[in-house]
C-alpha cells in the first residue's frame, strides 16, 4: 500500500508543482526540473569529495531547505533517497519513515508554504496523518517546521531585515514576512530550537525570498536572499546550494559587503548562471538573471563557472570570481577586458555624470518662460537658469546624453542573446539642459567632439564593454567602469578598437554575438 501511495504527487501527469503560480517575483517557486538540476550538481560534487560514493545511498546524510515553499527540493530529495537506501533498507515504509524523520528538515516562510510543502513531501498537510506516508511523527508539522515570528522594530525597520514597520506591522490574520532562518543573531540555536538537540545538516539547500519592502520611495526593496545565505554558511554545512538573483554580481541595494565577500570566497566551486531568468523560471522577469552556486566547506580553489543563455551552447570555464570588482558572467569576456584595463587608460565612468547631472528630478517640467531650453523625457521647452544650481560648468558646452534606463527590458538579452543596451543617445547644445531621466556622458567645447563620442558610443565594443556591469535595467556611472576615455578629436569604429586592443578573430565574433548593431532595431524589440 505504501508502494503505491509514496511521492503519488510526483507521478501525476502534469506534476502538481509545475502548475503553481508564482505569488511574486519576491517568492519564486522553483519548477520541479530546476531543483533537480541543482541536486545533479550537488550529487557530482559529493561524488568528487567521497570517493565516487553516492550521495542518495548514504543514510546519515541530513539535509535542510531553511526556505521551504512549495517543498520540490525535500520532495525530489526524498525520492533519490528512497531510490538510493533499497538495498541497505529493503523494507520501503521503515525507508520512508528513516528518510523523512531522520534526514529531512525544513522551515517554512509562510503558513501557506508550509502546508504545501508539507503536502508535497508527507502526501498530507499534517505530518502524522491517515494520509501521510511516514509513521513515526507525533506532531503535525514533522519536521517542516513554521510558526509566526515577529520583526524586531527599531527606528522604522527590522534590525534583522530591514523590513518597512509602516508596511509589515500588521494583525495577526497576515503573514508578517518576518522569515525565522535570518530573524535571530545565533542561527545555530535557533537551529536547535527548532529541531532540537545538537543538529549538525551535511546540506543545504533553498531558494531564498528575494526581497521586502524597506518603506523607500515607489516600489523600494531591500534584498534578503543575502542573508539567507550569510546565514546557512555560519550553520557550517559540508555543502550549500541555493538559488538566487545574478543581481548580487554588479549591483544590487546594500550588496556591496556581500559581492565582496562571495566573490573572495573560494569555497564557492561551481556558479551556474542564467543571464535571462526566463530560462530557468519560465514566466518570471527577474532584473539581471538568476543563478545558483555550490559552496563547499572542505575545498577551496577555482570556480567553475557556467553561463547559460538561450539556445546557445552553455560556456564553463575555471575561473577566479573576484579578479574584477564586478563579476564578470561571461568567462568568454575576461581576456577582452583584460587587454583594454591593461594599458591603463582612464575609464569612462570617471566622466560620466551621476544621476540628476543639473540637479533637476524626472517630474520636473518645462515652464512658460526661461532662458534655457529644459529636456525632459517626452519634449523640451523654456527654464529659469536661476533655478539650476548644479551643472552650471556643463551648460555652456555639447553634451552628449544617454537615458538612464537601458534599451534591454529588465536588464536582460534578447531572444538571440544580444542586447542593444543604450536605448537613446542625443546631443544637447549649449544653453540646453536636462532631467535626471538623462546621463551626461561627456561635454565639449565643439560639436564634433561630441558627434565623434556618439560615434564611439554606438560601436559594439563601447557597449559590450557596458554590458558586463548590466544586471538590471537601470545605466549608472559605474556602468561605464570597463570602457576606455578616448581621444575624442578622432572617430571610433569597431575595426579600428579592434586594432588597438589587439582583438583576436574569436573575440570580435563574441562581441558580436552579444551585442547587436545600434542602428537596426529587431522588430520584437520595439
Amino acid at each position: 500500500m505504501i508502494e503505491q501511495a509514496s511521492f503519488s504527487l510526483r507521478g501525476r501527469n502534469p506534476d502538481v508543482l509545475t502548475c503553481i503560480a508564482n505569488l511574486s517575483n519576491d517568492e519564486v517557486f522553483t519548477p520541479p526540473e530546476f531543483a533537480n538540476r541543482m541536486l545533479d550538481t550537488l550529487a557530482e560534487a559529493w561524488a568528487s569529495s567521497h570517493d565516487g560514493a553516492n550521495l542518495w545511498a548514504d543514510q546519515t546524510v541530513r539535509f535542510l531547505d531553511p526556505c521551504t515553499k512549495s517543498g520540490v527540493f525535500l520532495r525530489e530529495i526524498t525520492s533519490r533517497l528512497v531510490k538510493g537506501l533499497a538495498d541497505e533498507m529493503p523494507d520501503l515504509q521503515a525507508r520512508v519513515d528513516h528518510i523523512l524523520t531522520q534526514q529531512l528538515f525544513g522551515i517554512g516562510i509562510t503558513k501557506l508554504t508550509s502546508l504545501l510543502a508539507r503536502r508535497s513531501v508527507y502526501c498530507s498537510k499534517d505530518a502524522n496523518g491517515e494520509h501521510s506516508i511516514a509513521r513515526s511523527f507525533e506532531n503535525d508539522a514533522g519536521h517542516i517546521w513554521f510558526e509566526r515570528v515577529k520583526h524586531t522594530w527599531a527606528h522604522g525597520k527590522c534590525r534583522f531585515c530591514g523590513a518597512s514597520q509602516s508596511t509589515l506591522d500588521r494583525g495577526e490574520e497576515l503573514e508578517t514576512h518576518a522569515y525565522a532562518f535570518i530573524h535571530t543573531k545565533n542561527v545555530k540555536a535557533r537551529i536547535a530550537e527548532l529541531f532540537g538537540g545538537d543538529m549538525q545538516f551535511d546540506v543545504i539547500i533553498g531558494n531564498p525570498p528575494y526581497q521586502l519592502n524597506d518603506g523607500g520611495f515607489g516600489a523600494s526593496a531591500m534584498p534578503i536572499y543575502n542573508k539567507f545565505v550569510d546565514q546557512a554558511k555560519a550553520l557550517e554545512p559540508r555543502f550549500l546550494t541555493m538559488v538566487i538573483p545574478s543581481r548580487w554580481f554588479g549591483g544590487g541595494k546594500g550588496l556591496s559587503e556581500f559581492r565582496a565577500t562571495m566573490l573572495g570566497d573560494e569555497h564557492i566551486r561551481k556558479l551556474v548562471d542564467y543571464e535571462n531568468a526566463k530560462d530557468a523560471f519560465p514566466g518570471i522577469d527577474l532584473a539581471g538573471g538568476v543563478c545558483y552556486f555550490l559552496w563547499e566547506r572542505d575545498a577551496e580553489g577555482l570556480c567553475e563557472v557556467t553561463n547559460i543563455a538561450g539556445d546557445i551552447p552553455p560556456a564553463v570555464a575555471e575561473r577566479r570570481l573576484d579578479e574584477f570588482p564586478t563579476f564578470v558572467r561571461h568567462s568568454a569576456a575576461v581576456p577582452i577586458i583584460r587587454k583594454v584595463l591593461i594599458k591603463k587608460e582612464a575609464l569612462m565612468s570617471e566622466q560620466v555624470s551621476s544621476r540628476k547631472p543639473f540637479g533637476i528630478p524626472t517630474n520636473i517640467r518645462p515652464e512658460k518662460s526661461g532662458d534655457l531650453i529644459l529636456r525632459w523625457e517626452k519634449g523640451e521647452g523654456p527654464y529659469p537658469r536661476s533655478k539650476v544650481k548644479v551643472g552650471i560648468e556643463l551648460i555652456g558646452k555639447w553634451k552628449v546624453i544617454t537615458s538612464y534606463v537601458g534599451y534591454d527590458h529588465a536588464g536582460s538579452p534578447g531572444k538571440d542573446g544580444r542586447r542593444r543596451v543604450l536605448s537613446k543617445i542625443d546631443i544637447l547644445p549649449p544653453e540646453t539642459i536636462c532631467t535626471e531621466t538623462y546621463l551626461i556622458v561627456g561635454a565639449y567645447k565643439t560639436k564634433q567632439e561630441a558627434i565623434n563620442l556618439v560615434t564611439y558610443m554606438k560601436t559594439r565594443f563601447f557597449r559590450f564593454l557596458m554590458a558586463q556591469f548590466m544586471y538590471s535595467h537601470h545605466l549608472t556611472k559605474s556602468t561605464y567602469g570597463f570602457v576606455p576615455m578616448l581621444d575624442v578629436n578622432e572617430e571610433w569604429t569597431d575595426e579600428k578598437l579592434a586594432k588597438r586592443y589587439g582583438l583576436t578573430a574569436d573575440e570580435i565574433s563574441f562581441i558580436e554575438s552579444k551585442i547587436k548593431s545600434f542602428e537596426n532595431r529587431v522588430a520584437q524589440d520595439e
